[in-house]
């Protein structure tokens, strides 16, 4: 009776949970473990992993979200206590996550249907194995394990997701992860700004990484718990679509409010533009336009209110100014010089450089913002094209699914890809924790219409 009784309530604690007691544990143990807390929450992370993926695909990427989105957090509480880590080894264990999934890939590969509909990803995956190989000859052996996994990890869990996951359930649980996640990330980055906690400002002070602004408070560009202003307004902009699409109450909504400010504090404005791109795109379908329609007039009022309710209004306004300076505009000088920098190399670097370390906070190092300039750099032009034809290929095949079948779940995948599209000429998009939502969304709207729903066994 007793071992009944413990089966049942295992059943009705959440999928993630597992997940949260490791990022309490670490969080509270961490700074006193010092350095040795490293390698165990990456172990801890295969752990939970493992546990999530027996139950199931979708609680799985519940916990995988959970993991990314907190991680950074742990990292800094432990880094202030045990000094800077430049490895960053604990922001592996979310990837690592993702591997006790990866034992089902050799089965797919013998079901031609599910290989046929992988093709976009089987080809990404020969031009980052091209990188790789450009990078071993190097003898770069620690860009290449790190940059390996950043890369291949998100697109093999999504090979085997587009074979096992049933899209709705994966939805609807990512959604109500974010119900919880969102209040808490958009207060702490609220927080963040006005405050900037002592473990925050260390990173700061010694992460490579110009677009966080300033170790101040009311300087710093929001990046809450995650690891820049990137990956926070990105998980941000999707949970935010995710709760008003997927979740009809109010309440959850209301609570998202601190997120959509946090957001707002980011200054990230290439999540602003991929978030109202999903929006319109949702406008030009009957099943999603009732809800898109008060979403759009939502944000508009969300955004004169923080403009001029806020005591950070003014700083708010800037960045919005800056959306119609064009040409003027620094960030997008930057991004031109880019290009103008690599088409300037000797060989404007025709089979590319493998994936190197950069510092940008070193003078004279050329940033690398998009995946169109970081496939030119690691693969070459060459390589680099057929790269990028792969990712056009696959959110293709997420757009035309909103035309094939307008049903919600699929015109709010379909606005998932529009959302990924207007972020890649802008953001490393495809790797990383970025990467996983990138290729977690594309392999929800690549499902064909027939397939099953599987739990782990």
């Amino acid at each position: 009776m007793s071992l009944a009784l413990d089966a049942d309530r295992q059943e009705r604690l959440p999928g993630w949970a597992p997940a949260l007691a490791l990022l309490l544990a670490s969080a509270v143990l961490g700074p006193t473990l010092g350095a040795a807390a490293r390698p165990l929450f990456v172990l801890g992370c295969v752990g939970v992993g493992w546990h999530a993926w027996r139950r199931g695909p979708a609680e799985h990427v519940q916990s995988v979200t959970l993991l990314f989105v907190f991680a950074p957090f742990v990292r800094r509480l432990v880094d202030v206590a045990a000094g800077y880590d430049t490895s960053g080894v604990m922001l592996v264990g979310p990837l690592a996550a993702l591997f006790p999934p990866l034992a089902h890939l050799p089965a797919l590969f013998e079901r031609p249907a599910a290989t046929e509909r992988m093709k976009p990803m089987l080809l990404f995956i020969a031009c980052v194995v091209y990188a790789m190989a450009l990078t071993m000859a190097q003898g770069q052996w620690m860009d290449l394990a790190r940059d390996g996994v950043k890369w291949l990890a998100p697109v093999l869990y999504a090979m085997v997701l587009i074979d096992s996951a049933d899209a709705e359930e994966v939805l609807d649980r990512i959604a109500d992860l974010f119900v919880f996640v969102l209040p808490v990330i958009g207060a702490y980055g609220v927080a963040q700004y006005l405050l900037l906690p002592e473990w925050d400002r260390y990173w700061m002070q010694y992460a490579p990484i110009m677009s966080i602004g300033q170790p101040e408070p009311l300087q710093v560009r929001v990046f809450s718990t995650m690891h820049g202003p990137a990956s926070y307004a990105t998980f941000s902009a999707a949970g935010l679509l995710l709760v008003w699409f997927r979740k009809k109450a109010w309440g959850p909504q209301l609570l998202a409010i601190p997120a959509a400010l946090g957001l707002f504090l980011s200054l990230y404005r290439t999540a602003w533009i991929s978030m109202l791109a999903s929006m319109l795109f949702c406008l030009l379908f009957k099943s999603t336009r009732g809800r898109s329609a008060p979403l759009f007039i939502g944000i508009v009022v969300a955004t004169i209110g923080a403009v001029t309710l806020t005591p950070f209004g003014d700083v708010i306004a800037d960045r919005l100014s800056t959306l119609t300076e064009g040409s003027q505009d620094g960030s997008a000088r930057e991004r031109i010089e880019e290009y103008v920098g690599l088409w300037s190399m000797p060989d404007s670097s025709l089979w590319g450089m493998g994936f190197t370390t950069v510092d940008v906070g070193t003078a004279g190092v050329m940033a690398v913002d998009g995946v169109v300039v970081a496939c030119w750099l690691a693969m070459g032009i060459v390589v680099g094209l057929v790269c990028l034809f792969s990712l056009g290929w696959t959110l293709l095949e997420g757009f035309l699914t909103s035309l094939r079948d307008p049903r919600e779940i699929r015109v709010l995948l379909g606005a998932f890809s529009v959302f990924s599209l207007a972020q890649l000429p802008l953001a490393a998009i495809v790797s990383g924790e970025l990467g996983f939502l990138f290729w977690m969304f594309a392999a929800l709207a690549m499902q064909a219409p027939s397939a099953r729903h599987w739990r782990a066994q």
